[in-house]
């Protein structure tokens, strides 16, 4: 077994195993090959929300597949989310119910800092996220003040966050001004309720055109983290590899 894809960064304690990331969890051809089928093969939703006096779009697209529930409610042949889940219990085994995957077309496509919504989370159960394409930076931040920890999710990683990090963190995707390619996160969890949730509105020609275009000629240079923000480093990796507690430094401000 390779010990560096074994050993999680701990980035967060908690009594519920705290917020963890594997930076590869799966290989680059696989964590390519899952990003293909998916981008083609899920059917993409946009949504809007009401935001004080105006309703706006969300600032990506969207996802969402519930199973387990009953008999016959398996996740959709063709695509690789059985692939995928199996290899996430292996690692952090759960009660998970749902995928909801997000696509960030761009630098512009972003979620604000927040915690998972608890009454649409199993107690005690763990959130799951695989980022596969494009580097982004995620931001994680303690509610009870203090500046955020900065980490760049790599395409092929793990990022596990117990329910009890979801009481006491925020986490967020801010925009960025970079040329970056499309971002997906396939996340599962388990929900109370799983199939009650309401249908989504189906992307609209534009909004796909944001997304499918780019999709097809991905390119994934590798992103520098910038020195003023706290991110994991090849050589805070390497440490995990050794069982090392990573030192990361704050993220620099990001306007939000």
């Amino acid at each position: 077994m390779d010990l560096f894809a074994a050993t999680p960064l701990q980035l967060v304690d908690d009594a519920e195993g705290g917020i963890r990331y594997w930076p590869a969890f799966v290989g680059e051809d696989e964590a390519a090959a899952w990003f293909q089928a998916l981008c083609e093969g899920c059917d993409w939703q946009h949504q809007r929300r009401p935001m004080y006096d105006r309703v706006v779009d969300v600032p990506r697209l969207q996802a969402w597949y519930p199973f387990g529930e009953e008999p016959g409610d398996d996740l959709p042949a063709g695509l690789p989310l059985a692939a995928m889940l199996a290899r996430v219990q292996a690692t952090v085994p759960g009660a998970y119910n749902s995928a909801g995957l997000n696509l960030y077309r761009d630098g512009q496509d972003s979620v604000a800092m927040h915690n998972d919504k608890l009454h649409m989370l199993v107690p005690g159960q763990p959130i799951a996220l695989v980022s596969l394409g494009a580097p982004r930076r995620m931001n994680i931040r303690a509610k009870a003040g203090g500046r955020a920890l900065g980490i760049d999710l790599e395409p092929g990683s793990l990022l596990v966050m117990s329910h009890a990090s979801q009481t006491t963190h925020e986490h967020g995707i801010p925009k960025t001004t970079k040329p970056v390619p499309p971002r997906m996160s396939v996340v599962f969890r388990a929900r109370p309720d799983v199939f009650s949730r309401p249908p989504m509105q189906p992307a609209t020609d534009e909004t796909r055109q944001r997304t499918f275009t780019p999709v097809r000629t991905l390119q994934r240079p590798p992103l520098a983290p910038a020195p003023s923000q706290r991110s994991v480093s090849a050589a805070q990796q390497a440490a995990a590899g050794a069982g090392v507690q990573p030192a990361l430094r704050p993220a620099a401000k990001t306007g939000r």
